[in-house]
């Protein structure tokens, strides 16, 4: 290729440094999204590794032997002992400060013990504890008889090799075989689970992809429209080539690599652009953690790929449009028709919506797994509904056009609808990415609308109250130690009665048909009223389930009921204030009777499966930022595009006296017809696709009305397009001047 052709070509004009400038902008916002979509991805990969210790629920601890003769039935549990290549673990099923969740692990070994812990050198001593720098500093910074004195004595930092996040809280304490084997919830642990997920793995793994597809896709049509800018300037000058004797194939060639050296110069600035934006990336948390700095780096290898396949793509691209374009000699073609769209664009929409409705069918209605076809049915449906909306937008785009023709009662009017009907698919691509953006926008706020469907049970009588807490008592332990203990913690401030529940057995968390005995006196401190007149009453174990939402009725009980029976439950009621929780939760926890953590009916939101979803908001929210900002680029790049590309015909409408105002409102139709025709189909769309990704990963979810931040989002993006429009009103001036058009 000459190089003085190329120049002349491509560099000739200072509008055309503007437009190659333009092309290494967009790729460099495009390449430095996916460099930190990617790394995103891997982080919390590497994030979930880290923490897939904390899966771990070992082999029981005692074994239940068969009764001779009578494989049905089942002999007296024996302890199963430890070895040296053994631990005894206890995974508490909550510890809670406040409204965060901490994961603690205790453990019981022999001395010396082969097996590794993860993140700390040793298993630690009975009475101690080590701890996630984040949970340490929590705990200097909070009084004792809050949280600290749950844990013992402080022996060390777990290393971050072992920690999902810089903020996560984790804790492994140290206790006697004996403790851990009287709460009957000890297990044998040899080493530990490698797997990250469990269960959920094609859930977590559907949910992110498709948010990274919903955050992508408006990256590709940023990119798109970049590399179109100043396209009828382009095909002017390739058509002067064509007429000095330039073969199709060297246009061809031109055109391709005169997209490829802006882009590579966009893709590598990207990729610096990328590593300046990782540390402010890194703060993002998410299911209440950020991950480490490190985890988004995605390595030299691949930000080499990145940077040649969008190089690549965009120089193919180029040269497959010029080629198609059939430009010849100046003169002979001036515009370039476009086919008339059909209703066959309708078909990737339909085969999109069709897939996730398969797929939800197979999980939720034929009650199905097969996650190697659940998972690709919901993605890929996803990816054909985020393309089908650009493909069938021309199509409804003309439909309207025809409408506005028929109407149309101002010039203005007339000659917005003529090119929209004209050139539906050009027209309909400038406000692409914002159609897309509003579907995204809505698809998250549907999805993160589910968190507002777990609410803090209201205070009722028969129920436990919201502002007690409540632990099963282990067994072994007597009377007289439980009441010791429960005295003690009444005597803390903000604490306002502790309350014993008696049985034949201690109870298991599950155990719904034993009946609770206490004494009458201490009912009213549990919430009851119409209280019977017996000096013990009884109350079903269901009591103590997050899930009873029926009140729940006591009934008299013979006056000696108490005797012979066992501590079973201790209740503390308290004033409602963060502190006096915590000062209960502590003294339960420490107490050395209880067998599992203080629990209260509040911290269901805490513990429940919305957690997954909980976790995503974050993200949801950030992809409605970027879907809104990409969008709002690519408008304003789209626009710019249009004027550039049509600047001799509204010149020539300036020559013969048509004001510039009217310009303006031309440009303004032009990009409001398309976004206003497809806008309620996107919202519309947005939310179905939302309540099938939460049904397929729960069928309990409901997907509630939007928070306020999505019509802020939504008045954002209808902003975002007054201004993109807006901002090329200057454009139109500077480029329509009569002066500019007579030397033209």
């Amino acid at each position: 290729m000459n190089p003085g052709l190329f120049r002349l070509a491509v560099v000739g004009s200072r509008s055309a440094y503007g437009r190659l400038a333009g092309i290494a902008g967009g790729v460099a916002v495009g390449v430095c999204l996916v460099l930190l979509l990617w790394g995103g991805a891997n982080g919390l990969s590497a994030r979930d590794d880290r923490g897939a210790w904390l899966r771990e629920t070992g082999r029981p601890a005692v074994a239940v032997p068969a009764v001779s003769g009578d494989p049905s039935a089942s002999g007296p549990a024996t302890p199963v002992p430890m070895t040296a290549g053994t631990v005894l673990m206890r995974t508490n099923p909550v510890e809670i400060f406040r409204d965060q969740l901490i994961n603690r692990r205790d453990f019981a070994a022999l001395s010396p013990s082969t097996v590794k812990i993860p993140g700390i050198p040793a298993p630690p001593e009975p009475g101690h504890y080590y701890a996630s720098p984040a949970l340490q500093r929590l705990i200097e910074s909070t009084p004792r008889d809050q949280l600290g004195d749950r844990f013992g004595q402080f022996a060390g930092t777990i290393d971050d090799s072992a920690l999902p996040g810089p903020d996560s809280l984790v804790v492994i304490t140290g206790a006697t075989e004996a403790e851990l084997r009287l709460s009957g919830r000890a297990s044998l642990v040899s080493d530990f689970t490698t797997n990250p997920y469990g269960g959920s793995a094609a859930a977590y793994n559907t949910v992110l992809l498709i948010g990274a597809a919903a955050v992508f896709f408006p990256v590709l049509l940023l990119i798109s429209i970049v590399t179109g800018l100043g396209a009828a300037q382009r095909r002017e000058r390739f058509a002067t080539l064509r007429l000095i004797g330039a073969s199709p194939q060297t246009v061809s060639s031109i055109a391709a690599v005169e997209t490829a050296v802006p882009s590579l110069i966009g893709a590598v600035f990207g990729v610096v652009l990328a590593a300046a934006l990782r540390p402010a990336a890194a703060q993002i948390p998410v299911n209440g953690t950020r991950v480490f700095e490190a985890d988004l780096a995605t390595g030299p290898v691949a930000a080499s790929a990145v940077v040649a396949i969008v190089v690549l793509a965009s120089a193919l691209v180029a040269g497959y449009r010029t080629s198609r374009a059939g430009i010849g000699p100046l003169g002979v073609t001036r515009a370039v028709h476009e086919k008339t769209p059909t209703m066959w664009r309708a078909v990737p929409l339909m085969a999109g919506l069709a897939a996730m409705i398969t797929a939800v069918v197979i999980i939720r209605v034929l009650e199905v797994h097969l996650p190697w076809l659940e998972s690709p049915l919901l993605i890929g449906g996803f990816v054909l509904i985020l393309a089908g909306i650009v493909v069938i937008g021309p199509w409804l785009t003309q439909l309207v056009s025809r409408t506005g023709l028929r109407r149309a009662r101002s010039a203005a009017a007339v000659i917005a609808a003529s090119r929209i009907h004209k050139t539906p698919v050009a027209t309909f691509r400038s406000v692409s990415g914002l159609v897309i953006a509003v579907f995204v926008v809505s698809v998250f706020a549907g999805a993160s609308s589910v968190i507002q469907t777990t609410e803090a049970p209201a205070a009722r009588p028969g129920l436990l109250q919201p502002t007690s807490l409540h632990a099963t008592v282990g067994t072994g332990h007597t009377p007289a130690r439980v009441l010791e203990a429960a005295h003690r913690a009444n005597e803390l401030p903000g604490i306002r009665s502790a309350t014993i529940g008696y049985g034949p057995a201690a109870l298991h968390e599950r155990d719904a048909g034993p009946e609770i005995f206490l004494r009458a006196a201490d009912a009213p401190a549990l919430g009851f009223e119409n209280i019977p007149e017996s000096e013990t009453v009884a109350v079903d174990a269901s009591l103590l389930h997050f899930w009873t939402t029926q009140p729940l009725a006591l009934s008299p009980a013979p006056a000696r009921a108490l005797e012979g029976l066992v501590p079973v439950v201790m209740v503390l009621g308290t004033d409602g204030t963060p502190e006096a929780m915590d000062r209960a939760r502590t003294a339960m926890n420490s107490s050395g009777v209880t067998a599992i953590p203080a629990t209260s009916p509040m911290d269901n939101k805490l513990q429940s499966s919305t957690r997954l979803i909980q976790g995503l908001a974050v993200l949801a929210y950030l992809g409605m930022f970027l879907a809104v900002a990409i969008a709002g680029l690519s408008l304003a790049v789209a626009t710019a595009s249009a004027v550039l590309d049509r600047k001799r015909v509204l010149g020539l409408m300036r020559l013969m006296g048509m004001p510039v105002s009217v310009l303006r409102r031309i440009i303004t139709r032009e990009a409001a017809v398309p976004l206003l025709t497809v806008l309620f189909l996107s919202v519309g769309l947005g939310f179905l696709v939302a309540w099938l990704m939460v049904t397929g990963i729960d069928d309990s979810y409901r997907v509630a009305w939007p928070t306020p931040d999505y019509f802020i989002a939504l008045g954002l993006s209808l902003l975002l397009a007054l201004a993109a429009v807006t901002a090329t009103f200057g454009l139109i001036r500077g480029n329509t001047a009569m002066a500019a058009t007579r030397f033209e």
